[in-house]
């Protein structure tokens, strides 16, 4: 694509990770003014000190939502990557794995995205927002109902979003659903083997990699584009 993001400020929300960095790489490469979140971690946060502004927030409190848009008062684009595994494993209560689920992947991200959707309203900003849901939120995954269940709301809640946001406003809203990804979240799954059979039968070619997830989200970005309210499952046909 053409470098037509120079210039334009965009907002990644928990893009400290696999994920986040390879697409703030691939967004810096382009010229894009960066601003990056992270929760708790911030040494690995820094490791993008050089192509973005650093900001700690907790997507579920509302003064943490607000500081981070008040970092980037010029917000062209909001991509939320933050979200929790929310794996029920031995021992866990379920009912707080949900709570915890239902707080991390949907309640915090869904409203950081209308926040946003708002600020750009304000600006006169025909602006894009990229929500991060999964595979197991477009097809059945036996023991994912903590995950999947929020993430699945959270497609919906943006699809909606993108209704409210179209005509005037011009403000885009798609999602991105990842499948077995070699980064982020994914990468312990992996490691279990627990996706190894979709290897072995060759159903899929490879796992993914951190960079295709990041151009599924630099093609949502793109600002002369008529794509609203999809989502594009990134899977290598896994979910087929």
């Amino acid at each position: 694509m053409p470098e037509t993001l120079r210039g334009l400020q965009i907002l990644l929300a928990g893009g400290s990770g696999g994920l986040g960095s390879a697409t703030a790489e691939l967004l810096a490469a382009e010229g894009a003014r960066l601003v990056v979140s992270y929760r708790s971690d911030a040494e690995r946060a820094s490791r993008l000190a050089g192509m973005a502004a650093l900001v700690q927030a907790d997507l579920t409190a509302a003064e943490d939502r607000k500081r981070l848009l008040d970092a980037a008062p010029e917000i062209y684009g909001l991509v939320v990557f933050a979200g929790d595994p929310a794996r029920a494993g031995e021992g866990a209560v379920m009912e707080d794995v949900l709570r915890r689920s239902h707080e991390q992947n949907y309640l915090g991200p869904i409203l950081l995205a209308r926040e946003a959707a708002e600020r750009m309203r304000q600006r006169g900003t025909a602006g894009a927002i990229v929500l991060f849901s999964t595979m197991q939120a477009v097809s059945l995954f036996p023991g994912s109902t903590a995950y999947a269940g929020a993430k699945a709301a959270l497609l919906q809640a943006a699809r909606i979003l993108a209704k409210e946001c179209r005509g005037p406003a011009n403000i885009r809203v798609n999602v991105v659903c990842p499948g077995v990804t070699a980064a982020g979240m994914a990468q312990a799954s992996i490691a279990s083997g627990k996706y190894d059979r979709y290897i072995g039968e060759a159903i899929i070619p490879r796992f993914g990699r951190a960079i295709d997830v990041a151009r599924a989200v630099r093609f949502f970005l793109e600002p002369d584009s008529y794509i609203t309210g999809q989502v594009l499952t990134v899977d290598g046909g896994l979910t087929l």
